[in-house]
């Protein structure tokens, strides 16, 4: 039985008790809503666990793939040591121009990279002009285009890089090998490609929350 008010509920407590109010983030969510953006950034708790990971590892170079309004991308960049950077990338001009106007609210606008544009495109250009590689990539884009996108990070991820796949769960409907859903179909090819890349060690952990039944990746790419 799903109860998702408790789910929420136990989510704010988490908040108030561990993530207190971090600098203007509420400002940045209140300009996404302000921008007519879907609802559909990481939660708060969530944020502040990239911003952990990234800061745990250590990463000086952050490749985000999928931006919208900029949440993750500053809990992300606020992870990084001085002369840290993070490069992100975002279909949507529209969102693109909130995340930028987020980023200097922030005063982060000089250490975030945004580059608009299809990310397979992005990506791609990221590996043709030599781009020094990546320690930390997180990508939460549009989920057919996710095996394109993960065979990407591999090739910009450094030996012992890391990377995390968002929304890998779908409310369990990545155990369904008939689905027809495309995000469903994006992510279980995903998985299946990383399951075969002899570098990677990977785990998923299902989560419950504010933003639902869903889950995350995290796999770390071995030399």
């Amino acid at each position: 039985m799903r109860d998702t008010v408790l789910w929420a509920a136990v989510d704010d407590y988490i908040e108030e008790q561990l993530v207190p109010e971090e600098d203007g983030m509420q400002e940045v969510l209140a300009a996404c809503d302000a921008g007519g953006l879907p609802a559909i950034a990481v939660s708060t708790a969530q944020g502040k666990l990239l911003h952990l990971l990234a800061r745990m590892h250590g990463a000086k170079r952050v490749l985000e793939v999928g931006t919208l309004g900029g949440y993750s991308t500053i809990w992300l960049a606020r992870a990084l040591p001085e002369g840290g950077r993070v490069v992100t990338l975002e279909l949507d001009a529209k969102h693109a121009a909130v995340a930028r106007a987020n980023f200097a609210r922030a005063g982060l606008a000089h250490a975030i990279e945004l580059r608009e544009g299809p990310a397979a495109d992005s990506l791609a250009a990221l590996h043709a002009e030599g781009a020094e590689p990546f320690d930390f990539v997180f990508i939460d884009a549009d989920k057919p285009g996710n095996p394109v996108y993960v065979d990407w990070a591999l090739k910009l991820l450094r030996d012992g890089g890391v990377l995390v796949l968002d929304n890998v769960v779908r409310e369990g409907g990545v155990i369904d090998a008939a689905s027809e859903n495309s995000a469903v179909l994006g992510t279980r090819a995903a998985i299946e490609r990383l399951s075969r890349e002899p570098r990677v060690s990977a785990t998923a952990i299902q989560t419950v929350g504010a933003k639902g039944y869903d889950g995350f990746l995290l796999a770390l790419v071995r030399g």
